[in-house]
């Protein structure tokens, strides 16, 4: 019986996981190496800690009605995309409102977990950690692992001839970045066009004497401000469009996406990408376009190689007096506290159920939260996780025989094994498809049929409307008095922060 739970990590999964455990009445207590919550939105200038954090001016991609947790909206006076401090802010107010931070350990790392001997029968961990050079072993009944997929920079210089041998610049990855300003007039190849590479092409476009952007994807770039200027999640993450995605062909699909991407600007005149591309990946950024057609950004190919101090590319061209190379290329993830036994058993998150258990181990009470990509909230996603994993860990739940989870597991294994991250831009998940697999198998997913026959308002605003994550508390386990008011009252919250001027549509007004 599981009673006492070990929480490895105090970002956003870290904190639902324990208030999930409380809301279970299990034991939680969470080790966080740092001195305070946040993970990696919780931004510090220093790179000496190894700790990886947002640089100073990112902003969510996803809105805060769709990235809240599901029992606590964000206040309705803060925007719909957040930098960094608001979040962190609204971290903060869970936390205290929930009493989480009694349960946390900061400064506290996690050196070694492993089975203990009588793991067989009785599914038990031992725990040592570390708290200013002083060591403890713990024996805990279950463990979350909460430190996400932004772990060790992923820095191929192999893939890229002469950086590290010729190349007389500066190069680094973008977990170094803080801030624009050490890169005042410098000529900047920024290498990798996710998310980030965009962002910061962009940012450094304003200080920079010259910026390149290097990429070998095709690219899709959205706009956070959709039709309207609603939120862009909220406008396109709905049942309804989930529907019709399942219902038409993937080929009619992509091309109507394709079609409505290229109504704001055709990306195949920009470089980016093609109708005909069957690889490709979307990122948000509303200021790239104008950039490239401003000609404050360059986009160019893959690098073939680097000399003292230019870069040369695929398609021949060269680039001289590059001063600094900033690699965007991802992270790596990985578990060193881990016993090694258990740690050579996860080589990505396919090779975990559900991506979060390993069917492989004798008593399910390892599960590792937040390691999943989606097209929309990972935080929804991983507070999702953890209430079914601690419905598990107290017993009212339970998980199917181990063959059938390792079935499951080969079934949506990718043919080719990928154990970094930044790799599976492909194989992100749809948001909405995970998050109802997972409120399924808790016996938390609304049926928008039923609430037809009882509430069917409720029922029209669930499908037609954002599919945010009030939706998995109005049924079932965890079910919250609040979930109803919240979902018919989500437009208010995000419109609320607009108001601060009101138009006189007068036509006697000067």
């Amino acid at each position: 019986m599981v009673q006492r739970v070990a929480i490895i990590g105090a970002g956003a999964g870290g904190l639902a996981s324990i208030k999930c455990c409380l809301d279970e009445g299990l034991e939680p207590t969470c080790f966080e190496r740092s001195e305070d919550i946040g993970g990696l939105w919780r931004y510090t200038d220093s790179t000496d800690s190894g700790r990886v954090s947002v640089y100073r001016s990112v902003i969510t991609n996803t809105s805060k009605e769709m990235s809240c947790f599901s029992d606590f909206p964000c206040p309705e006076d803060f925007p719909s995309y957040l930098p960094h401090s608001l979040l962190l802010e609204y971290f903060r107010m869970y936390a205290k409102n929930f009493d989480l931070l009694r349960h946390i350990r900061f400064k506290t790392t996690a050196l070694s977990v492993r089975k203990r001997p009588d793991f067989t029968t009785s599914g038990q961990w031992e725990v040592i950690t570390e708290t200013d050079g002083f060591q403890e072993l713990h024996v805990f009944d279950a463990v979350m692992i909460c430190t996400g997929h932004y772990q060790q920079p992923y820095l191929p210089l192999a893939s890229f001839p002469g950086i590290d041998t010729r190349f007389k610049g500066q190069y680094l990855h973008s977990l170094e970045y803080k801030d624009v300003e050490a890169f005042r007039g410098k000529r900047i190849l920024v290498v990798g066009i996710g998310n980030t590479g965009g962002d910061l092409s962009v940012e450094l476009s304003h200080v920079a004497a010259k910026v390149f952007l290097s990429t070998r994807s095709s690219t899709w770039v959205i706009s956070r401000v959709s039709d309207h200027g609603f939120p862009c999640d909220m406008v396109n993450t709905t049942r309804f469009n989930h529907f019709l995605n399942w219902l038409l062909p993937s080929a009619l699909t992509n091309r109507i996406r394709f079609r409505k991407f290229n109504s704001w600007f055709n990306h195949e005149i920009y470089g980016l990408a093609s109708t005909k591309s069957s690889n490709f990946k979307i990122i948000v950024n509303e200021e790239l376009p104008f950039c490239l057609l401003s000609g404050t950004v360059i986009l160019k190919p893959k690098v073939k190689e680097f000399t003292e101090s230019s870069a040369v590319f695929e398609d021949g061209t060269t680039e001289e007096n590059i001063d600094v190379v900033l690699f965007a290329t991802g992270y790596n993830f990985s578990f060193p506290f881990l016993d090694e036994p258990v740690r050579s058993l996860i080589d990505d998150n396919r090779s975990l159920y559900k991506c979060i258990f390993l069917p492989q181990l004798e008593k399910p009470t390892l599960a590792i939260i937040g390691l999943v990509q989606l097209t929309g909230s990972v935080m929804v996603g991983s507070e999702m996780q953890a209430r079914w994993v601690t419905g598990i860990f107290a017993g009212w739940n339970k998980l199917p025989p181990a063959s059938k989870m390792m079935a499951d597991v080969l079934k949506k294994k990718p043919s080719v094994s990928r154990c970094v991250m930044h790799l599976e831009e492909n194989l992100k998940m749809s948001f909405i498809s995970y998050t109802d697999d997972i409120a399924s198998c808790a016996g938390v997913k609304p049926s928008v049929l039923k609430l037809l026959l009882t509430d069917p308002y409720l029922a029209l605003t669930i499908f037609f409307g954002p599919c945010t994550p009030y939706q998995y508390r109005l049924v079932g386990h965890g079910k919250w008095s609040g979930a109803r008011e919240a979902i018919l009252t989500q437009w208010q919250r995000t419109l609320k922060p607009l108001r601060t001027r009101v138009v006189d549509d007068s036509s006697n007004v000067s």
